[in-house]
């Protein structure tokens, strides 16, 4: 993602509803993204930004331990999605992009597609359901530079909405500090025959590389988490070393005590599990800054 900056982002609730259909806009943007859920798309399809080209995302629930995601384009967004309601299941939201001035054209979304498809399959933290990430489209350096500035803006939307796919857990953890966003400090977790380090990070806690858990599973862990510990096996983020499960990258759970059930194999406070390097508690930690604030 590039360097932060302050910047302004405009959400018009289209229907006066929170979780109804929002039309977002950034200043000193041409780009402009249309989010609805699966429910209500009929709403958006009457409406004329799904009448250009653009390119899309499609996000679903984590029934199996992580959130899945499918990222298309389309010369009429309004169609492909109309396909879409037919022909996939898993999805219950889409956010789509589209021009405020008519300047995305078939190679630009195929660009945009294609890089999309690349940033979320490597950073590895939503399931993608994409099978193939296709082939950029030859552009001119000045076309590919205007397609990389109009994807950086929509990297700065995406985590406005909760979507946080197309970010490494890597770039989170080891991101400059800000005055608002101190550097954050290294935590252990030594429980149960795992052996961790992370960090916590705006939008939950990031597991680093190398960290390693625990094999067994304890009979009352929750199906939830049994599912996530599998998955994250299956896309090569977790693999067996010795008697032990390694992490192969660094990976962001939603909270500090998901991380430390995945580790151990079992429920975890992870407020408890979570220490410094001088033995305080993440609760404490998060305690004193609460209080150096007051």
């Amino acid at each position: 993602m590039t360097q932060s900056r302050p910047t302004s982002i405009r959400i018009f609730l289209a229907d006066g509803t929170p979780d109804g259909l929002r039309v977002v806009e950034k200043s000193n943007w041409t780009g402009r993204a249309v989010v609805v859920s699966r429910s209500e798309i009929g709403r958006a399809l009457a409406r004329g930004e799904l009448g250009q080209p653009g390119v899309y995302v499609l996000t679903g629930p984590a029934e199996d331990g992580a959130p899945r995601l499918y990222v298309g384009e389309a010369d009429v967004l309004g169609e492909r999605l109309k396909q879409h309601v037919a022909g996939k299941e898993f999805w219950t939201r889409v956010v789509a992009f589209t021009s405020t001035n008519e300047g995305l054209n078939k190679a630009d979304v195929r660009y945009l597609e294609s890089r999309l498809i690349e940033l979320a399959k490597r950073a590895n933290q939503w399931a993608v359901e994409n099978g193939t990430t296709p082939g950029v489209p030859p552009l001119s350096e000045a076309d590919q530079a205007d397609a990389e500035w109009f994807l950086d803006e929509m990297l700065v939307i995406f985590p406005v909405l909760g979507i946080d796919a197309f970010e490494s857990a890597a770039g989170q953890a080891r991101a400059e500090p800000t005055p608002s966003q101190p550097e954050p400090v290294a935590l252990y977790l030594k429980e149960r025959g795992a052996q961790a380090r992370g960090r916590e990070v705006a939008d939950g806690f990031v597991v680093m590389e190398g960290s390693t858990a625990r094999i067994d599973e304890t009979g009352s862990i929750h199906e939830h988490m049994r599912d996530l510990r599998q998955q994250l096996q299956d896309r090569g983020v977790l693999v067996r070393d010795g008697q032990g499960l390694r992490f192969t990258q660094d990976f962001r759970f939603n909270s500090p005590s998901l991380a430390a059930g995945v580790l151990v194999g079992g429920s975890a406070n992870g407020r408890v599990c979570w220490k410094d390097e001088n033995g305080r508690t993440l609760k404490a930690l998060q305690e004193a800054r609460a209080g150096a604030v007051i």
